[in-house]
């Protein structure tokens, strides 16, 4: 057989090979759904779709006025962002399956409605950033809204980035914003704009409705923001996002140290609770510096990860 016949039918035979070992691999993560779930997914994976908006939804319970076509623009916007921005899509699930247990439980607590967890998600995409306008931490709290809810900021200590402690505080923050206007919908978008914003909207525009608010662009999208992430949240595949349990960041337990003095080293105190610096930090970022001062004796509880959970290489 000539040589070039010879490699052009191994080509072949390899590219058939490969076919099948991806289509065998398709049939496979499609399992458990339904015909109509796997030809949505399967469309939508080969062409750029517009996803379908829901006939109906609701925030904490708060029907959302669908039926004005202002508000399912601005919905479709927010869908069409945040379906097609797969890659920090994907990156905010694979964190909520770490971060919404510790979360959800706060939220509950305080009794405020499980949507907002997706206001952190919105807010930060569940990491720890700072804006260039100094808001920091999972909810984005700004240094003297945050210190207002009791929370501890300074150059060494930044309780913005301890999720427990900013996530009691935006309850805080919530609670009174509901207070007030007598809707989440209005606590939410307060949360963007601060509560002296919206109030003077709502006395200039003669609405207490946030659809029906003219509010500058950020306000204006952030509830529906916050709806979109739920939808594609409450239903990945109908997205196209098919994320296996595998692939989702596991939560990792922790037991806390409590710590009511001063710690001089805490590269020291780390390597003395048998894990390394790098690893304190991921666990407490709230530790802005090498050291952490408590001249009152105040109470802190560092997190430290339980044996066998994280792995600490050498130096």
């Amino acid at each position: 057989m000539d040589k070039k016949v010879y490699y052009i039918i191994a080509l072949i035979a390899v590219l058939i090979t490969v076919a099948t070992v991806i289509v065998v691999y398709k049939i496979s993560s499609l399992q458990n759904h339904t015909p109509q779930e796997i030809i949505v997914h399967l469309n939508n994976e080969h062409r750029v779709f517009v996803p379908s908006i829901p006939s109906e939804l609701e925030f904490c319970n708060e029907k959302v006025p669908l039926g004005d076509f202002d508000v399912k623009e601005r919905m479709e916007r927010e869908l069409l962002v945040n379906v097609h921005w797969s890659s920090a899509t994907i990156l905010s699930l694979k964190r909520a399956n770490r971060w919404f247990p510790v979360i959800e439980p706060i939220l509950k607590e305080n009794g405020v409605p499980n949507d907002f967890k997706y206001l952190a998600v919105i807010e930060s995409g569940l990491t720890n950033v700072i804006s260039p306008a100094g808001a920091a931490g999972f909810w984005q709290l700004m240094p003297n809204v945050a210190k207002e809810y009791g929370v501890e900021v300074n150059d060494k200590v930044d309780e913005r980035f301890n999720l427990e402690k900013a996530t009691r505080a935006a309850c805080k923050y919530l609670k009174e914003a509901y207070s007030k206007y007598g809707n989440w919908t209005l606590a939410a978008a307060s949360y963007n704009f601060g509560m002296n914003g919206i109030d003077k909207q709502i006395g200039r525009q003669k609405s207490r409705s946030y659809y029906n608010l003219s509010l500058v662009e950020e306000t204006n999208r952030f509830v529906f923001r916050i709806l979109a992430i739920k939808e594609i949240f409450s239903d990945p595949w109908k997205y196209g996002f098919t994320l296996t349990e595998e692939e989702l960041y596991k939560p990792i337990k922790t037991k806390k140290v409590v710590v009511k003095k001063e710690i001089k080293d805490l590269a020291s105190f780390a390597v003395e609770q048998g894990i390394n610096y790098k690893i304190l930090k991921i666990f407490n970022p709230w530790l802005r510096d090498n050291t952490l001062p408590n001249p009152s004796n105040k109470t802190y509880y560092i997190e430290i990860p339980e044996d066998n959970e994280v792995e600490v290489s050498g130096e």
